[in-house]
């Protein structure tokens, strides 16, 4: 398969030097970009030089070397919006399609060769300007930093150019796709903007955690490709169409089912057979749970409150007639405890959507390192966790939890429905499905049990917590 994707790769390639429109920008930001940040570099080294600001030049020159690498591989991005649709649009595409290769090897072939020439010119302009600096000023950045910003230029290279070709196999229209790549560009901006704060931090420990995020990103969206790219479809799909009165047939059919609709029969037969089906993201959602109290009882164990910062553990019955949390923590009472949850689950289904569904987990990862976190500090200063637990997060946990526990887990497969649509069903299909079965587990069980866990919330959890640190 490799070899056969090679030789796709090869012809694309030899295409592109051909096409002084490819060449020509992608020439410019090699060798005069580089030449160009570097004059901004040492002009902003001598203005904060005059002032003995001696930290900014360090951290200045890691952030050049990552835009510098990066403006070359943004022509990755247009190279690969052509792959298939702008073939289609020039009448090339069918000699190719009917090439005696798999499709995952013609695949690749197109994702390699969108990659290479702007990847190769994003090496080529880092060295440029590191030759620049060095010439100039006599300096260079450690070789870690050198090593994280080539690995960072990859991944985000490679993710750009994957996700442009999954949007280039379907679509019908240069144009569609140009549109489409603002869900591509957007989210590679908000990447660069926080990878900029933690290069000026000199964070770049973390910059280790940002390459594994991008290289699982790259499995998924390569995954992504493979599985849904099919060759008939791509000569068969003529216009763009949104048939909403077919998606809203696909998904009426999957959310009533094929017998006449019932509460006896959904909570008899479709919920069991849901959670049997999630049964792995349910564990997984699980295992975030777990993960995620351990890792804020240890962030406790490694950062504790100072001795005396918090005196004696008491609670009075004042404290739960006031609004908890300046505005972050809703009032306790039973309908704006309901309201807070359910807008906070249906937000992480719907960032689920656009992140396959790694948001939701995160959204849930953030609530339980707090509740371990804070275990923690009370098991440091002498109290028992336990009965902190017991008081302020058993009652309400109880049902809140395993609520939260599958409206995440339907969230994750919501997020994750496209990318391994099963034979025979497409990837609007398998994501129109998942959607159906997110939306009866969260009106007929999540709601229910967050209702319960309100009530409990508002009106019992306060008076367990009086008894045992009430003054």
């Amino acid at each position: 398969m490799l070899t056969d994707a090679l030789i796709i790769t090869r012809r694309e390639i030899r295409d592109s030097l051909r096409d002084w429109r490819i060449l020509a920008p992608i020439v410019i930001l090699t060798l005069i970009f580089p030449w160009i940040m570097n004059l901004s570099t040492r002009l902003a080294i001598n203005f904060v030089e005059e002032y003995n600001a001696q930290i900014i030049p360090l951290r200045l020159i890691p952030f050049a070397m990552m835009i510098v690498g990066f403006f070359p591989i943004s022509f990755s991005l247009i190279i690969a919006l052509e792959t298939f649709v702008g073939e289609k649009e020039r009448n090339s595409l069918e000699p190719l399609l009917t090439t005696p290769i798999s499709d995952a090897a013609l695949y690749l072939g197109k994702l390699l060769a969108a990659m290479s020439l702007p990847l190769f010119a994003s090496y080529l302009g880092v060295v440029a300007y590191l030759g620049w600096l060095f010439y100039s000023m006599r300096y260079l950045p450690e070789w870690v930093v050198f090593v994280q910003i080539m690995l960072l230029t990859t991944m985000e290279a490679l993710v750009m150019v994957a996700g442009a070709v999954v949007v280039s196999s379907h679509t019908t229209s240069v144009r569609a796709a140009n549109l489409l790549a603002s869900f591509i560009i957007i989210p590679m901006s908000f990447l660069l903007q926080g990878e900029s704060i933690l290069l000026f931090w000199g964070q770049y420990d973390v910059l280790w955690y940002i390459i594994a995020a991008l290289v699982v990103a790259d499995v998924i969206l390569i995954r992504t490709g493979i599985r849904t790219f099919n060759r008939e479809e791509i000569l068969a799909r003529e216009i763009d169409e949104i048939n909403l009165v077919s998606m809203g047939r696909t998904f009426r059919a999957r959310f009533a089912g094929s017998t006449p609709f019932s509460l006896r029969r959904l909570y008899r037969e479709d919920v069991p057979r849901l959670l049997h089906e999630n049964r792995l993201p349910v564990a997984l959602t699980f295992g975030v749970i777990v993960g995620g109290v351990v890792f804020g009882w240890l962030l406790a164990l490694r950062y504790p409150f100072p001795a005396g910062l918090i005196g004696p553990l008491r609670v009075s019955p004042e404290t739960f007639q006031r609004q908890v949390g300046y505005d972050l923590l809703p009032p306790i009472d039973t309908v704006s405890i309901l309201l807070n949850n359910i807008r906070a689950l249906a937000t992480a289904a719907l960032l689920a959507l656009f992140s396959f569904g790694s948001l939701a987990l995160l959204l849930l990862l953030v609530p339980m390192g707090m509740v371990g976190f804070m275990a923690g500090e009370i098991a440091g200063l002498g109290y028992d966790p336990a009965t902190f637990l017991f008081a302020f997060i058993v009652p309400h946990g109880l049902f809140e939890l395993p609520a939260a526990t599958l409206a995440t887990a339907f969230a994750l497969r919501l997020g994750a429905s496209i990318i391994a649509p099963p034979a025979g069903v497409s990837a609007g299909e398998n994501l129109l499905h998942a959607l159906a079965d997110l939306v009866k587990i969260f009106v007929f069980v999540v709601v229910p049990l967050l209702l319960v866990a309100a009530i409990v919330e508002a009106n019992l959890t306060p008076q367990i917590v009086l008894w045992f640190y009430g003054r």
